[in-house]
């Protein structure tokens, strides 16, 4: 072993020998745990917590490893104010000089109690991707791993939380967690029965002064609903019609899936342009956090269509199913990724798929979105040097890489090429079996194991998944999966495409899928043509490695000034290409990088180029196929 794994080994051992000590020389009780959101319009949330301990040495962490979050990403940084006393004296704590999210105290003879106040600023930035609280004038998503400590070693479904919140004058909320029958029900105080702090980290609530509660598929049990809040009373008037989306979304998913391994669901959708947009699932409820137009735009509720199928399918494979190396015992010990394929690559698959079936995007949205997802990567040269195994392995990194070159890096790419492999799985069950079984039959076995069922964690390996589909068709899966997560190859595994009855290929009209994110986003996309993604004002935000552009020098954070004499706009960009197509003339820019301009010329003359499916002749369309409703 080298000198830097062995003093990481060494510190390890140590670690787990204090946190046993200090579990058992101060062992602790039940925790109380009181949030006040009264100040979460100015980005303050307070919390007061009581925990009931013996004297002696103790250890408090605050949560690192949030599930869902596939990494350390607990927001420590937003913790404020943190205070302890005991019979009312301040007690001083230290944090430990390593480990960042532990705190040191001594629990004084004779004393039964400590009692903890802490903030959380919520002060995460409405852009970007962030899993930090996230708060407006009207509205606040609260994660309780934010404002909670606990002793360190203890296993999080023993430690038991009496949670009770306080909201704003005129506020409603949702929540998976149950209300204490004794807790008054018109109240700005609400008291939730006792649960374990693994359920209570994953029941966050969402409350808002424009909130509105829609019960969904009412015939089904349990039951299900639908919880918005929004900046304002416009943004969660859902039409009858999306509805109606969510009504079968809930029922395709008892057609799948065959199980259902909760008392209730809430969809926890957040409408707002003032908070960080987010995804991240429970087991009995999903954080859905969107742009404030999302239910009231067509154009965005189709490109966020696949993000409550997503988390909702997450409650049986992520939640109830889950790989072995997340299925961790507490917040502190780190997670191993190396299944996130299917984790988030089936679930990615099968959001998308029930997105279809349930009504929220029509088949040719579905085929021009895999198109184009296709091409991306069938386009990524990072794929010859980083296998897609290595990106669930390095995810916790990854997730907060981005950025340009990013084609070059890869990212999390197991969300994106997971869908394709298991399209792939899919399509070769079918093959197999003359199209009498398909990865539906590996689903309802697989994540309907032990039928309804209450939250629990029923982990899986390699080998389960393995197993598994070989109990719906004999083949060499183990092989067929190892090819395809081990693989340096250049191109994308595009078999599951072409044996559903479709090839890639690209055309001069533009993909109306990529249309649609190029008007929500602000970026034009080049990337199959001259190889640049760049900004309605030119900025250029990715270059293709071993495209054009990247062979005459470009690179991301330039802009181009003018195309062919003429200042830059898209339209003369596209008009460009265009012309430059076989004997036109070559496309002169003038490019900027860091206050220094030069000419560059492009000699392409390929014309426009977007991904499209088409369909190929005298194979079945096992795509239309897979496609179709389950549900009666």
């Amino acid at each position: 072993m080298n000198k830097r794994w062995r003093l990481g080994w060494v510190c390890a051992v140590f670690a787990m020998a204090v946190g046993a000590a200090n579990a058992q020389t101060a062992q602790t009780g039940q925790i109380s745990l009181s949030v006040d959101l009264t100040d979460a319009p100015r980005k303050i949330i307070h919390a007061s917590e009581r925990m009931a301990v013996r004297p002696g040495p103790l250890t408090l962490v605050y949560p690192k490893w949030i599930p869902g979050e596939h990494g350390p990403t607990g927001p420590i940084d937003g913790m404020a104010g943190f205070f302890i006393t005991a019979n009312g004296q301040p007690l001083k704590w230290e944090r430990d000089p390593v480990e960042m999210y532990a705190y040191h105290i001594t629990v004084p003879q004779g004393v039964t109690q400590l009692e903890m106040k802490m903030d959380f600023l919520a002060t995460a930035a409405p852009t970007g991707f962030s899993a930090g609280a996230s708060t407006s004038a009207n509205l606040a998503l609260l994660s309780w791993n934010e404002i909670v400590v606990y002793p360190d070693g203890s296993n999080a479904s023993n430690v038991m939380v009496m949670p009770e919140i306080t909201v704003p004058q005129g506020w409603q909320f949702g929540t998976a967690l149950e209300a204490d029958s004794a807790s008054p029900q018109i109240t700005t105080k609400t008291k939730f029965k006792t649960v374990s702090l693994e359920q209570l980290v994953d029941s966050p609530v969402l409350a808002g002064r424009y909130f509105k509660e829609v019960p969904l598929a009412p015939e089904i049990s349990p039951k299900h609903y639908l919880d918005m809040a929004g900046d304002g009373p416009e943004d969660i008037e859902l039409s009858q019609e999306h509805i109606d989306d969510f009504n079968r979304l809930v029922r395709e998913t008892g057609a799948l899936y065959r199980s259902r391994h909760y008392g209730a669901y809430h969809f926890l959708v957040t409408l707002s342009d003032q908070v960080a947009h987010f995804g991240l699932e429970h087991h009995q409820s999903s954080d859905d956090r969107v742009g404030e137009k999302t239910f009231i735009d067509e154009n965005l509720f189709a490109l966020n269509g696949h993000l409550l199928p997503h988390e909702f399918t997450h409650s049986w494979n992520g939640k109830y199913r889950r790989p072995a190396g997340l299925a961790t015992s507490n917040y502190q010990q780190p997670m191993i990724g190396d299944l996130l394929w299917v984790y988030e690559g089936l679930t990615e698959y099968l959001g998308n798929v029930l997105a279809v079936r349930c009504g929220i995007w029509s088949p040719q949205q579905y085929r021009e979105r895999v198109a184009e997802m296709a091409a991306d990567l069938d386009n990524r040269p990072g794929r010859t040097w980083r296998d897609l195994q290595d990106t669930t392995r390095d995810a916790q990194i990854l997730y907060d890489a981005g950025g340009g070159w990013d084609n070059w890096r890869r990212s999390v790419d197991f969300y994106d090429e997971g869908e394709l492999l298991w399209l792939d799985v899919d399509t070769t069950i079918r093959q197999k079996t003359d199209d009498k079984k398909s990865l539906n039959d590996f689903v309802a076995k697989f994540y309907g194991l032990g039928g309804d069922t209450p939250p629990k964690v029923v982990p899986y390996t390699f080998d389960d998944v393995v197993a598994g589909l070989n109990d719906v068709v004999a083949n060499n899966w183990a092989a067929f999966l190892r090819e395809r997560l081990d693989s340096n190859s250049p191109h994308a595994p595009l078999g599951g495409i072409e044996a559903g009855g479709y090839k890639l290929t690209y055309a001069a009209t533009p993909n109306a899928w990529e249309s649609m994110v190029e008007t929500a986003n602000g970026t034009i996309n080049f990337w199959y043509s001259l190889g640049l993604r760049i900004g309605a004002t030119g900025a250029v935000a990715d270059v293709l490695k071993g495209s054009i552009a990247d062979k005459t020098g470009f690179g991301p954070g330039m802009h181009v000034v003018a195309v062919n004499s003429r200042a830059f706009t898209p339209t003369i960009l596209r008009a460009a290409v265009r012309d430059a197509k076989g004997e036109g003339p070559a496309i002169q820019l003038i490019v900027e990088n860091t206050g220094y301009y030069r000419i560059v010329t492009l000699n392409y003359h390929d014309g426009e180029r977007d991904p499209v499916l088409v369909r190929a002749a005298g194979t079945p369309d096992r795509l239309s196929d897979i496609l179709r409703p389950m549900a009666k």
